[in-house]
């Protein structure tokens, strides 16, 4: 069973920039495909970025495209890199992972979740 534990979120003011990271123990990263969703209280958790098993493959939610980057090293580690941040970004950022080629946008696919790391951007 692959152990999934995020790290990174914190408080940061609204154009600002923060690097979540995804440590995977278990199996080696490179044996999934990852996931980062996202999670507001009272909400569904929804999509936000995915990369495929091989690392070539990636694809980020439309409200995020342009701001995020999601990558894999050789770590065994997922990044999300999160730019020019909004009020709206706000939430707790939990990793996931997907025995699929490629699980993408859906939760479905997702068989390993870790706790999440909680984002808030505020002035």
């Amino acid at each position: 069973q692959v152990q999934l534990v995020e790290s990174g979120g914190g408080l940061v003011q609204p154009g600002g920039s923060l690097r979540l990271s995804c440590a995977v123990s278990g199996h080696t990263v490179e044996n999934y495909s990852m996931g980062w969703f996202r999670q507001v209280p009272g909400n569904e958790r929804e999509f936000v970025a995915a990369i495929s098993w091989s690392g070539q493959t990636s694809d980020y939610a439309d409200s995020w495209k342009g701001r995020l980057t999601i990558s894999k090293s050789a770590k065994n580690t997922v990044y999300l890199q999160m730019n020019s941040l909004k009020f709206e970004d706000s939430a707790v950022y939990v990793c996931a992972a997907s025995d699929r080629v490629y699980g993408g946008a859906d939760i479905e696919q997702y068989s390993s979740w870790g706790r999440g790391t909680q984002v808030i951007v505020s002035s």
